[in-house]
């Protein structure tokens, strides 16, 4: 049976920056929530979209096209193999909804980088 989460007061909690954690899974997919900020990096996940949905502040998604600006309550879906940097000037909540098989990082390995076991772990 499925519990009741506050994604918003789950990331709030977090302690470490660009360091999602997993507050539930929906078929192939999981729901994960991160505090950010500061600058990502330019990664891609080529065989998977990634969905961003502001729960606090505000996050910039820089593309090689252009740039979305997303507030708290926006949403957003990056295509599968479109190369992103997120942004975050100030402290920023986000939920995203990946599938199971996305690394966060893509094939980048950065300083950001968490394994899927990390993202698992009880918050």
């Amino acid at each position: 049976m499925s519990k009741v989460v506050s994604p918003a007061a789950v990331a709030a909690g977090l302690t470490e920056l660009w360091s999602p954690r997993v507050v539930a899974s929906l078929d192939d997919s999981y729901v994960k929530v991160a505090k950010v900020h500061g600058t990502f990096g330019w990664h891609a996940h080529d065989d998977e979209d990634e969905l961003f949905y502001v729960l606090a502040g505000h996050l910039r998604i820089e593309m090689a096209d252009g740039a979305v600006e997303l507030d708290a309550g926006d949403a957003y879906v990056v295509p599968k193999g479109v190369r992103h940097n997120p942004v975050a000037e100030q402290e920023c909540l986000v939920m995203l909804i990946e599938r199971k098989t996305t690394l966060h990082t893509g094939s980048e390995i950065n300083e950001h980088t968490r394994s899927l076991a990390d993202q698992l772990r009880a918050v």
